[in-house]
């Protein structure tokens, strides 16, 4: 489906990635710009939503080019390229696939041919209901309401190449309208950007999940899934686009329709770590809400400690908030390669065993003989984290006392970000103390829920905070729900270090047994 990625230098064990989002996506309408390399540096400006693939797609007036491939944005697009884009309209996407193959026939922007010329589609999010979509397109995919009948239902490879299929459907009306046609069907999280040969679109589903926003250039209009990217360009940032609207730029002037009422519920774990510290969300900058998180964390959980240092970069606004609020002094003690992102090399098993190496290194003369606190986003398998404190450890570290700027995540994720099943996330089979023990800290602690809410002065009601607290604003299917949460009955019951299978099971069954 169409998904993005999580920060593009955090995936600091290859073995245990961060949570990856589901895609960057960006748009503008600007006669006489080069739109092209606007959205060049627009979805280079999103790197960090998704490194798989990524793509754009021009308009000159009289027909639309795409040109997307595998690899990340600097890695597809050369200035020859750029400049062979010519147009006033433009749509970017970048892509991280966690449902549909990591495969160029599903990176984007999406094209189908229609009956009034063409459509180009670009998505953030992940729909729920894609098996009833499916058979909708069945049931439109034929003789009078398809170009080519019985086609696109089967050509159809992950959710956004069926939303683009199913608005080629409706060859009687032109793109906005029939857009307005399908977008109330559709279920789930969808920002998405698409373009005819002269109007730009965008649509954010009734909730708001995943973030997108409106902004001005001199003479023209652009989208982007967050605000750092218009400040990229040089566009002023207008408005976020509100759930449940449609909105449309032309010739005419930008001009907007509601195909659903709002709903917000906007992901919390954007706040957390998905966008970048200096872009707004609901009108909140993220840095300032995440050095509020780590004020919250030091309230919540103190340590007798000698420094307070960040797991770069994802770790470091709460790790600031935490050392003003403790006054425990601030310390740099990891360096990071920031030359290493997302590699096609597969490291032997020997490299493999350096796993958190790769990307970070301890300042030893720093850190030795010290007592530590040690920020970081988030814990998903805890794999990472066991590597950190043993590298740390071995640097000479006295204490390590692990701090966390988020709630235990319990639950997987529907709605576009990449979070493991629930059997393999620690926190469902193992409290905080077993936790601890399991990744070999002094002490850890999370920041809560309602502490993490309260840092972003917003009203808890217009989040999603599924992953944290299980549950759901919008449906999710039987069988997708399965998919994610069934537990590895296979596995012969045993008991832990101490511990019940009963307590550790649903998949962390291993984690007190980990090297």
């Amino acid at each position: 489906m169409a998904r993005g990625d999580g920060r593009l230098t955090h995936d600091l064990d290859p073995q245990d990635r961060s949570p990856q989002d589901a895609c960057g996506v960006f748009g503008v309408w600007a006669p006489g710009e080069e739109v092209a390399k606007l959205t060049y540096f627009g979805i280079y400006t999103l790197q960090h939503r998704g490194q798989e693939s990524a793509g754009i797609a021009v308009s000159n007036g009289k027909r639309i080019t795409v040109f997307k491939d595998m690899g990340l944005v600097s890695q597809v697009f050369d200035e020859a390229t750029l400049n062979s884009l010519r147009g006033h309209l433009a749509i970017g996407h970048t892509r991280y696939p966690t449902t549909g193959a990591s495969v160029w026939q599903n990176s984007q922007p999406t094209f189908r041919p229609t009956a009034t010329g063409g459509l180009a589609l670009a998505h953030n999010g992940n729909l729920t209901n894609l098996t009833e979509l499916e058979a909708w397109l069945a049931d439109r995919d034929l003789p009078g309401t398809s170009l080519v009948p019985g086609a696109l239902s089967k050509e159809v490879t992950n959710d956004t190449s069926v939303v683009t299929a199913l608005i080629a459907t409706y060859t009687e009306l032109n793109t906005e309208e029939a857009a307005i046609e399908v977008l109330p069907h559709l279920r789930g999280a969808f920002s998405l950007v698409f373009m005819d040969e002269e109007t730009l679109y965008a649509a954010r589903d009734p909730q708001g999940i995943r973030p997108l926003c409106l902004g001005r250039l001199e003479h023209g209009w652009v989208v982007a899934s967050e605000s750092a990217a218009l400040d990229t360009i040089g566009a002023s940032f207008v408005r976020e686009v509100e759930p449940g609207e449609m909105i449309a730029v032309d010739a005419a002037g930008l001009r907007s329709r509601r195909f659903a009422e709002p709903e917000p519920k906007g992901c919390l774990f954007e706040f957390v770590y998905l966008a970048r510290p200096d872009s707004t969300i609901s009108g909140k900058r993220l840095h300032s809400v995440r050095v509020e998180v780590g004020r919250t964390l030091a309230a919540e959980h103190p340590a007798d400690a000698d420094l307070v240092i960040p797991v770069p970069e994802s770790g470091t606004p709460a790790a600031i908030g935490y050392a003003e609020a403790s006054g425990i002094p601030y310390g740099q003690g990891l360096v990071k390669n920031s030359y290493v992102g997302r590699t096609f090399i597969k490291p032997s098993q020997t490299l493999r065993q350096l796993g958190i190496r790769l990307k970070l290194n301890p300042l030893r003369d720093v850190i030795a003989g010290k007592r530590l606190v040690v920020v970081d986003d988030s814990i998903v398998r805890g794999n990472t984290q066991r590597a950190l404190v043993r590298m740390l450890r071995e640097a000479g570290a006295a204490e390590v006392h692990i701090r966390i700027s988020s709630p235990p995540v319990q639950w997987p994720c529907f709605y576009g970000i990449d979070f493991p099943t629930r059997a393999e996330l620690i926190a469902t089979g193992l409290n905080t103390e077993e936790i601890c023990r399991s990744i070999g800290a002094d002490s850890l602690g999370y920041v809560s829920l309602d502490g993490l809410v309260a840092a972003s002065e917003l009203p808890k009601s217009s989040f999603c905070r599924a992953c944290f607290d299980g549950i759901y604003p919008v449906q999710i299917p039987l069988s997708e729900r399965l998919g994610k949460q069934l537990p590895d009955y296979d596995r012969e019951p045993t008991d832990i270090d101490g511990l019940p299978a009963s307590t550790a099971g649903v998949g962390a069954v291993d984690a007190l047994s980990r090297p």
